[in-house]
């Protein structure tokens, strides 16, 4: 009796466990490689598994090709617009030395960043952030990397007004380019007339800068149902993306940015490097530390890495993610300290393996292509 008491006991506990694990297997399916390669490149989203995602995210959008480009309503698209934004993104007479341009700090070559961890400027000065890609600048929600420009139009005279960057007042450059007999019929060919304005120069180069898109990404194809372009190792990285490994919680959307700002922890506070970003605009102390959050497309043109470029490899990037990012906690005397950064509640040790950081490497860099020549236009004279 008191042994068909223990074999009932024992079967009590192997059916529990049983429950247990059909309950896991039915919260949290398990999935094939070949499942997963078929489902994610079926061109259905919604047959997608659920993604990861915390319960504060806000306005999550799925990852998934761009759209096609919009321009606004008070500067709509047209060829000669481009053309001529083109010519003035090159042009380094815009800076007060009349050596720099745009294109000195986002090269085509270099995936339209410039492969430095922060640019030289006006006078071989150095800035203190990383220059970002324009790639694909124009489906961006927040401009800058503390968000300070609310259109790309605004964005264009900010470096002017730097006195590290083109250190040139923004209607001495207008003038400048009026005095230009060569830009004349470029002018009136874009706007109708001759006039030089600065508002004009704006919206030429901001124009010119939403044409600068990637084009097809390994990504791109996969998802759009060419299944057979990924390996499996970039097949799980996407399905670690987009559940274990948490990207997706910020880097969601088709452009990979969930257009907000965050505290990943590199604040540097009190240190060299220090940087409190969007505070540094706002004044709230709840906005220390904040930085937009940068699109994931092109990564393996635009290194190195974060606001400050202090990460030459993607890998290391990844590391520190799955670290939890630095967390750090307040020195003596910093306890009582309101300017002390809190990093983002998002950011959480990841636990991957080394397999598993080695797919989502693999993942991320399918969101690049490669590299092509731009033709610098001839400057007028």
């Amino acid at each position: 009796m008191k042994n068909t008491l223990k074999l009932f006991g024992v079967l009590g506990c192997c059916m529990a466990l049983f429950a247990a694990s059909s309950y896991e297997l039915k919260s949290t399916p398990y999935y094939t490689t070949d499942d997963l390669r078929a489902i994610y490149s079926s061109g259905n989203t919604d047959s997608w598994p659920k993604p990861h995602i915390d319960s504060t995210v806000i306005n999550f959008r799925e990852i998934g090709i761009l759209g096609e480009m919009s321009f606004p309503d008070d500067n709509p698209f047209s060829e000669e617009k481009k053309e001529l934004g083109k010519t003035l993104f090159f042009d380094p007479r815009l800076s007060g030395s009349q050596q720099i341009s745009c294109a000195s700090c986002h090269d085509p070559e270099l995936g339209w960043a410039d492969g430095r961890r922060v640019s030289y400027g006006h006078d071989r000065q150095q800035g203190v952030r990383n220059a970002k890609t324009i790639l694909n600048v124009g489906y961006a929600e927040v401009i800058m990397w503390d968000g300070r420009a609310a259109t790309l139009e605004e964005q264009v005279l900010l470096p002017m007004n730097d006195t590290r960057e083109l250190n040139i007042h923004p209607e001495i450059a207008a003038k400048n380019i009026a005095k230009i007999k060569g830009y004349r019929p470029l002018f009136k060919n874009a706007f109708g007339d001759e006039e030089v304005t600065i508002e004009r120069i704006a919206k030429a180069i901001a124009t010119f800068e939403r044409t600068v898109v990637s084009r097809k990404s390994k990504f791109d194809r996969f998802v759009s149902g060419d299944s057979k372009v990924y390996t499996d190792q970039e097949v799980q990285g996407l399905h670690l993306f987009r559940t274990k490994a948490r990207c997706i919680n910020c880097h969601n959307g088709p452009n990979f940015s969930d257009g907000q700002l965050h505290n990943a922890g590199l604040t540097y506070f009190q240190r060299k490097y220090q940087d409190l970003g969007l505070y540094e605009i706002t004044k709230n102390l709840a906005d220390i530390g904040k930085f937009k959050t940068p699109t994931l497309r092109e990564l393996k043109l635009t290194a190195p890495y974060m606001h400050n470029g202090l990460f030459p490899h993607l890998r290391g990037v990844i590391n520190m993610y799955n670290a939890g990012m630095p967390n750090l906690k307040p020195r003596l005397g910093q306890e009582d300290d309101p300017m002390f950064p809190k990093t983002s509640e998002l950011l959480k040790e990841l636990h991957l393996t080394e397999e598993e950081i080695s797919a989502l490497e693999a993942f991320l860099l399918t969101l690049s292509t490669n590299n092509f020549r731009e033709t610098i236009p001839t400057m007028p004279k």
